[in-house]
């Protein structure tokens, strides 16, 4: 590429967006750093130490960005069936040949190193979504065929990833549906979706019987309210007992049957400490050796991480000060948890701030999806902010026990490689998209 070109293309560059991406992405490395660093250890840099290798992951990162910047913007919406097709095939292969981490057999071994293929595949699926939804014979407005195959693409990765025992990746894969709401999906399918949650979290927070009186209660005063109009619709009617009767066999039946025979144990547990409550022993499964597994270890987690967040008070503690993520107080702090090493360290003020980052970035994506002039990119630009936001929203909410704790990284900022990585050429590619945001990409 000559000089002219390079200039060209440095122009049509978003920088905002991409200094956005450093910034979190250097704090990130900065806070591993102040949970792993102690004065006693001498050498600052050191590549046995994690933050060293997440700088180094970092610079990989940049580097695979500038490789894509030089790349034809049309490579993107001619590759999207084949690295689909690729992915679900990574996808089958953890399956048999894995690693086991930290109970998720997700991982595919590659010699020196290993990766999720579930974070590759993330990338293949938006595209795939993109593509499909900007071909010109699909109108996923008003063809419900067209939107069930829409929903297929993200549902079949999201399956294979939950096979693999991580649920929490295979939960990503439904922040899709803010590209698909965007793009026409009816809200009556977000309200059955909340719905569902909701009819979830009533059924693990109240006993059965009081549940089930409670929803014939519901049935009961809806029929006295619309009792002029069922009166002139029959059909009206049987939409209402059967809702009831959907909901008593779901909250009854399958939501207990789910948790004691399809999810594991931690999982549960999980779910139980995002309501407050301790998982009961009909639920507490049994591990491959027959032992009964611990209960309570995400409500120690969870715990740990308020302290620590709350000892941060206003102003937090100072810069490698983190008394409880010094001292290895809370899990997964490098990872999972690693937004609670801000709180302490710099307190509230600090944790707006990075929130702060997150929505500028989060709002930076959406001007960006919406001022393309391709669909295809669009729908790839609102597919990242879906995954950004998710991540956020889950992994901060967890931290701070208003979410369930389900191995969710903060995007950019918990230590990891692959998740850096990923989301790295998630970011890029929607830069390079943009210096070409005239072309109608097909």
């Amino acid at each position: 590429m000559n000089n002219s070109a390079t200039k060209n293309l440095t122009d049509r560059i978003d920088w905002p967006l991409f200094f956005l991406y450093l910034g979190i992405s250097l704090i990130g490395v900065f806070a591993i750093f102040s949970v792993e660093y102690k004065t006693a250890d001498g050498l600052i840099f050191s590549l046995k130490m994690n933050y060293t290798k997440q700088l180094m992951f970092l610079c990989l990162s940049i580097f695979a960005g500038f490789v894509i910047m030089l790349l034809d913007s049309k490579i993107f919406s001619s590759i999207p069936i084949f690295s689909y097709v690729l992915g679900i095939f990574l996808l089958i292969l953890v399956l048999f040949f894995h690693d086991n981490v930290k109970g998720s057999s997700s991982w595919l071994p590659l010699g020196l190193f290993r990766f999720q293929p579930g974070e590759l595949a993330k990338i293949f699926t938006a595209l795939a979504l993109s593509k499909y939804l900007s071909l010109q014979e699909v109108d996923f407005e008003t063809n419900v065929q067209h939107r069930l195959t829409a929903i297929a693409i993200v549902i079949l990765p999201a399956l294979l990833v939950l096979m693999s025992s991580e649920t929490g990746l295979a939960l990503v894969y439904f922040s899709f549906f803010l590209a698909m709401y965007r793009e026409g999906l009816p809200k009556l399918i977000l309200i059955i979706g909340f719905s569902v949650m909701g009819l979830t979290i009533l059924t693990l927070a109240v006993p059965k019987n009081a549940l089930f009186i409670l929803l014939t209660v519901l049935l009961v005063g809806v029929l006295f309210l619309l009792r002029k109009q069922l009166r002139r619709s029959r059909e009206l009617l049987i939409i209402c007992f059967a809702i009831w009767g959907v909901s008593v066999l779901f909250s009854q039946v399958l939501v207990p049957f789910a948790f004691k025979n399809v999810l594991k144990g931690y999982q549960v547990d999980r779910i139980y400490t995002m309501i407050g409550q301790e998982m009961p022993e009909e639920y507490v499964h049994q591990n491959e050796k027959g032992e009964s597994q611990k209960k309570g270890s995400s409500q120690y987690n969870v715990k740990q991480s308020k302290i620590a967040i709350g000892s941060g008070g206003f102003f937090g503690k100072g810069p490698l000060n983190g008394t409880q993520t010094q001292g290895n107080f809370v899990p997964e702090q490098r990872t999972d948890f690693i937004f609670c090493s801000i709180g302490e360290q710099f307190g509230f003020l600090g944790s707006t701030i990075l929130i702060g980052l997150y929505v500028m970035f989060l709002l930076r994506i959406i001007t960006i999806a919406e001022r393309q002039r391709s669909l295809f990119s669009r729908v790839y630009g609102y597919c990242i902010a879906g995954i950004v936001f998710f991540h956020l929203f889950i992994n901060v909410g967890m931290t701070i026990g208003l979410a369930p704790v389900i191995g969710i990284p903060l995007p950019m900022l918990s230590y990891g490689g692959t998740s850096l990585l990923t989301f790295s050429i998630f970011i890029f590619i929607l830069l390079k998209l943009d210096t070409d945001r005239k072309i109608v990409l097909r």
